[in-house]
């Protein structure tokens, strides 16, 4: 009589072949970021927008955020912690009512809310937003102990 051994990874990889093929019968492309219209909407992808770089050198902390056609009197940064939040609203071009039917409407509008967590700690009475052009610039100093320090090595 032979005894079958368990095998984990072989359980594991029965799984994520079931999840593929349950995976593949769902159309992903029409959920997908930033194209969505859905991209406002809690839930979906509102966790990405706005799009963003962050950068870094030995004295600051650098966030882009690209998030044209917005009022910059909606847009709202705060830090908390080691946690960056940029929140605003996204106004529709075209009033509702004056539509009779939609040709194509790519172009979300909403709230959103976005928060990061950022990876070095900062000064955070020196943070400085402005926003020109679709584009929200950030730049933060990194608190004094975040910052690269020379160590001399002295000779024993």
């Amino acid at each position: 009589m032979a005894f079958a051994t368990w095998d984990p990874f072989r359980e594991m990889e029965q799984l994520r072949r079931e999840i593929n093929r349950a995976l593949e019968s769902f159309d992903l492309d029409r959920w997908s970021f930033p194209f969505s219209r859905f991209s406002f909407l809690p839930g979906r992808a509102a966790h990405a927008y706005p799009l963003l770089n962050m950068s870094e050198d030995a004295d600051h902390l650098y966030i882009e955020a690209l998030a044209p056609g917005l009022e910059p009197d909606s847009l709202k940064v705060t830090v908390v912690h080691d946690q960056l939040t940029i929140s605003g609203e996204k106004h529709p071009l075209s009033k509702e009512g004056e539509i009779e039917a939609w040709h194509r409407n790519e172009r979300a509008a909403g709230n959103f809310t976005r928060t990061i967590k950022l990876p070095v700690d900062i000064d955070a009475d020196n943070i400085k937003a402005d926003y020109k052009y679709g584009v929200l610039a950030i730049t933060m100093t990194k608190a004094e102990t975040a910052k690269p320090r020379q160590i001399t090595v002295s000779l024993c």
